[in-house]
């Protein structure tokens, strides 16, 4: 066995025994809390409303704009994240939004793709908690096993 198959065989077990966890519980937090609001937003529910954009924070490859919604009906939310923002907007402008219930924003009327993403976060996190459950059935499996073959061994050489 050489360098590289030890370093693969260690970097797939910290995969599977770190790894698939963290993913399962990351894809379950970030995806799960809004995966409903995400959809219902998608398909246009929620209540209408106006989006003023008050601030932007951006990072290396997206911007995100911060502001205060209000609802047609009269109620505000404050310092909301504006999900799927257009473009083109500026600080101080409007747009078209709508909440659903989301936890930290409301929802471009416009449209946009967080569903997807939200989604995706959401089924990671389920496939990666299935397969981590698989993994630790079958070692548990293995190592039942392994200590039958042991004792049938131990049995027959009359060692026990």
């Amino acid at each position: 066995m050489g360098i590289f198959s030890k370093i693969s065989d260690w970097r797939a077990k910290f995969f599977v025994w770190v790894g698939l966890p963290i993913i399962a519980v990351i894809g379950f937090v970030t995806g799960t809390g809004d995966l409903v609001p995400a959809w219902q937003a998608h398909g246009g529910g929620g209540d209408s409303g106006t989006f003023t954009a008050v601030h932007q924070e951006c990072s290396r490859r997206s911007c995100t704009w911060y502001g205060d919604f209000t609802a047609d009906a009269g109620t505000t939310r404050k310092d909301v994240i504006l999900y799927d923002a257009p473009d083109v907007l500026s600080q101080g402008e409007t747009a078209a939004a709508r909440d659903t219930g989301a936890s930290d924003g409301v929802f471009s009327a416009t449209g946009g793709s967080t569903w997807l993403l939200v989604t995706g976060l959401t089924l990671a996190g389920l496939v990666a908690a299935v397969a981590w459950v698989i993994v630790i059935l079958r070692a548990v499996r293995r190592r039942r096993e392994q200590k039958a073959t042991d004792e049938a061994f131990l049995a027959a050489t009359g060692l026990n």
